[in-house]
């Protein structure tokens, strides 16, 4: 999720038969990506080689704090090389997993467009349909009407719909759709749709209930049946309800409560309130192919891709010159062109990404939720030099 990042999660406890973590609501907010500033341009020289791009794992490790860093690189011929820093476990000392599993927060809300905008293409979801037109008298409140959001509206951001991450309790258990939405709706609306830009998780947890009705089945078998098997992503998943392990080979993701507080492992957790924001676990090889399936035209028909990719500015929230279309963000790269990817952001875990139109990609992963610009900017200078060569 998006916004400002979910800080001072509480030590972890196991209880029998069930799993329940204490997490402020300031950090709820936190499947997204971080507000970055200006970065300085990777070496044109050393961009790219597989000796800078394992130096600045290096560096986010040694210098930033990351306990470990992960990275898969694509090159245009469809090479991958993958990469790995620091330690998958603090407490054991082990190796990091290569192309270890991590939660991918708001990866998850360009998998959920792309269903949307295939149900567009098929003509069973109109983009410029309202929310009631799917979920009749679902959406009020102060300021809100589903009479007057559209689904684009949604896919961009632009509906002005509250954060719901912004209010969550202190308990991270089990959320069901309707409950994050409810939460949303005990608030006023940003603004009226289509006046403004601000990122709301609201927005895809109101798209995956779409999607639903829609189909008649669940977000993440729609999820897993169109996308993943489709294009086959061996290692990427929705975790069902009260699922909070990661299934394969993953590092250990941890926050820390303060600056200068210890590292505390947060790796089991339930994901259910990131839910159509930001619930997916995946790998950087698989990013890497999804992104690029995307843009090649593999997953969306030419129609519906061109507006995924019909952009407005989102400087405020992704930094300089970035820009936001149907949960798909570009970002221009210091050596020329654009990269197109989202970026996610969960406790334990950071993902920073894209892939651009001439079949490069690069997606890269730390183990700890960044809580400053520093560490954001470390993290898109890594993938800068990734993706310029």
């Amino acid at each position: 999720m998006r916004g400002q990042t979910r800080q001072g999660l509480r030590s972890p406890s196991r209880r029998q038969g069930t799993r329940r973590r204490a997490l402020p609501a300031a950090a709820a907010v936190a499947i997204g990506i971080m507000t970055l500033g200006a970065l300085a341009p990777p070496s044109v020289s050393a961009a790219g080689s597989p000796a800078a791009v394992q130096q600045s794992l290096n560096a986010l490790v040694r210098d930033d704090g990351m306990p470990a860093a992960l990275a898969s690189v694509q090159d245009r011929d469809g090479r991958t090389r993958t990469y790995t820093a620091g330690l998958g476990d603090l407490a054991t000392g082990s190796k990091v997993p290569r192309d270890g599993q991590v939660r991918i927060g708001s990866n998850t809300k360009t998998f959920v467009a792309v269903v949307v905008l295939q149900l567009v293409g098929e003509g069973k979801i109109g983009l410029d349909a309202t929310v009631d037109t799917y979920l009749p008298g679902l959406v009020r409140g102060e300021g809100i009407d589903g009479r007057r959001i559209t689904v684009r509206q949604l896919l961009q951001h632009t509906s002005g719909l509250p954060n719901y991450s912004n209010y969550l309790g202190d308990d991270v258990r089990y959320y069901a759709p309707r409950e994050l939405l409810d939460t949303a709706l005990q608030h006023p609306a940003d603004f009226a749709p289509g006046t403004s830009w601000k990122y709301s998780n609201t927005n895809y947890v109101l798209a995956g209930l779409i999607v639903q009705k829609v189909t008649g089945r669940p977000l993440a078998e729609e999820i897993d049946r169109r996308i993943i098997k489709r294009i086959g992503l061996r290692h990427t998943y929705f975790p069902a309800p009260g699922d909070a392990s990661i299934r394969e080979p993953h590092p250990h993701g941890y926050l820390r409560n303060a600056a200068d507080g210890p590292l505390r492992d947060i790796t089991e957790i339930d994901p259910s309130w990131g839910w159509a924001a930001g619930q997916i676990v995946s790998t950087n090889s698989d990013l890497n192919r999804f992104f690029s399936a995307l843009l090649a035209g593999h997953l969306l028909p030419s129609a519906q891709l061109a507006q995924m990719r019909s952009t407005v500015p989102a400087e405020a929230t992704f930094g300089p010159d970035a820009r936001y279309g149907l949960g798909l963000l570009s970002r221009p790269l210091p050596c020329g062109g654009l990269s197109w990817g989202h970026g996610g952001s969960f406790p334990g875990y950071e993902t920073r990404g894209g892939a651009t139109d001439d079949g490069r990609a690069a997606n890269v992963a730390v183990t700890m939720q960044l809580t400053d610009e520093a560490g954001g900017r470390s993290l898109e200078r890594a993938v800068d030099t990734a993706l310029c060569r």
